[in-house]
């Protein structure tokens, strides 16, 4: 057997090892060290390769932004930050048909630009505003569907602990990055308000609006979120401005988050040694995740799999839209089994060299960006996609008298929308890249 058909063999065999219910991390890990040990035919280079390859990633000064935006979303979530923004939205948007749901989805983007992860943002804004939307009538379907959908923005809205992770692979300018997100994150938001209007009219039942509230208590309830605001702007303004590198940036969010926990009078010994510990447990999984990913990834690149598929897919004369929705039908297949983050890690060195060598009419300085913003998209698709989408056992666990099918079925119109626009950013590069145009 030939190095590329062991390669080849190698996704069979990892996805086989998922379904069983091995850690994505194990079994990137096994079958890595198993294909290189097949090639090399002994395991005195895999051992050598494991002390460089450890060393190497985890001495990266990139990564170090992982766990300090990881600690900056524990503190905001402690703050009652998400209690503020949902206060806010819903007392501007609360009166209209769908008000309450639709002020969860632009809570959960205003905590999303704070925090950075979709989980969080779906588990916080699920305790705050699931309680609220049952009071008014709203049904588990659209309730917990709407929240599970909105925790996606988490991602999505810069800052991004994935679109790091993607910069990072991909050789990415990250603040390029977060300004590429921009544009597509409030259009996600928007998407999803508008998806409820249309829902709460062809089903009357499912929901009903609040009373409408005096402008003096809207504005009141504004002042409540200068917090969320003065952290935004310091992290995502001052590192579009160059006062911060991305990774300063982070420190100057995780310390601006931990003092609006002190001075809102949440952040106690216990609760900050729960938050250091949550998030040296969630860094050490993502890194966990990062070494797997980093030798099955060696071992590919030692077959060559990735350089060959890339000059099969280039002789084929494949139209390169084809090739595009190919790969994004294959994300949203991953997605059904993998979490965001592993699937970032295994398929951006295989995808990104294939796809950097078609033509789709952007500059090459711009690919990169406009990509993994696509990218990034269908795998937040897969975070509310049965069987495996982590938001949906998220929300379900806070409302555990709602069926999961029919959280489930509430997804299915935010789906909908997420792949609208992922349809229009695929035909209107500029959606993506204009705000990176305009500064840069």
């Amino acid at each position: 057997m030939s190095n590329f058909e062991i390669g080849l063999w190698s996704f069979p065999v990892l996805l086989l090892l998922v379904f069983l219910r091995i850690p994505i991390a194990l079994a990137m890990f096994g079958v890595g060290m198993g294909g290189m040990v097949l090639v090399h035919g002994t395991t005195l280079p895999v051992l050598s390769q494991l002390k460089s390859l450890t060393y190497g990633t985890f001495a990266s000064y990139s990564f170090s932004i992982v766990p300090l935006f990881l600690l900056m979303g524990q503190f905001a979530s402690i703050s009652g930050m998400s209690a503020s923004l949902f206060k806010s939205a819903e007392t501007w948007l609360g009166h209209r048909r769908g008000g309450v749901a639709m002020a969860a989805i632009g809570a959960c983007a205003g905590f999303g630009a704070i925090c950075g992860s979709s989980l969080a943002t779906a588990a916080t804004m699920g305790q705050v505003a699931l309680p609220e939307l049952r009071r008014y009538g709203y049904s588990g379907r659209l309730a917990t569907g709407a929240l599970a959908a909105g925790g996606t923005l988490g991602i999505l809205i810069p800052p991004s602990v994935i679109l790091v992770v993607y910069a990072i692979l991909a050789e990415q300018n990250i603040a390029k990055l977060f300004v590429a997100a921009m544009v597509p994150g409030l259009l996600a938001a928007i998407g999803y308000m508008i998806c409820i209007a249309i829902y709460v009219r062809l089903f009357p039942d499912q929901a009903r609006p609040r009373d409408r509230v005096a402008y003096a208590e809207r504005f009141r309830a504004l002042v409540d979120i200068w917090p969320v605001l003065i952290i935004f702007l310091l992290v995502v303004g001052g590192i579009y401005g160059g006062w911060f590198t991305p990774t300063e940036a982070a420190a100057v969010g995780a310390a601006g988050t931990g003092l609006a926990a002190a001075f809102s009078g949440q952040l106690g010994w216990k609760r900050l040694g729960e938050a250091l510990l949550g998030t040296a447990s969630a860094s050490a999984m993502i890194f966990m995740i990062i070494l797997g990913a980093g030798l099955f990834n060696a071992f590919l690149a030692l077959t060559q799999l990735p350089q060959h598929s890339a000059e099969w897919v280039t002789a084929q004369g494949y139209a390169p839209f084809t090739v595009l929705t190919v790969v994004l039908l294959l994300y949203l297949l991953f997605g059904c089994v993998m979490d965001s983050l592993s699937m970032v890690l295994l398929t951006v060195p295989i995808f990104y060299p294939i796809m950097s060598v078609l033509d789709f009419g952007v500059a090459p300085g711009d690919f990169g960006l406009w990509f993994g913003i696509i990218v990034l998209i269908v795998v937040e698709v897969g975070l509310i996609t049965p069987p495996v989408g982590m938001n949906l056992f998220v929300i379900n666990s806070l409302a555990r008298d709602i069926p999961i099918s029919e959280t489930f079925r509430g997804t299915l119109p935010f789906v909908l929308t997420d792949l609208i626009r992922v349809s229009l950013l695929v035909a209107f590069p500029s959606l993506t890249l204009g705000l990176v145009w305009l500064i840069y």
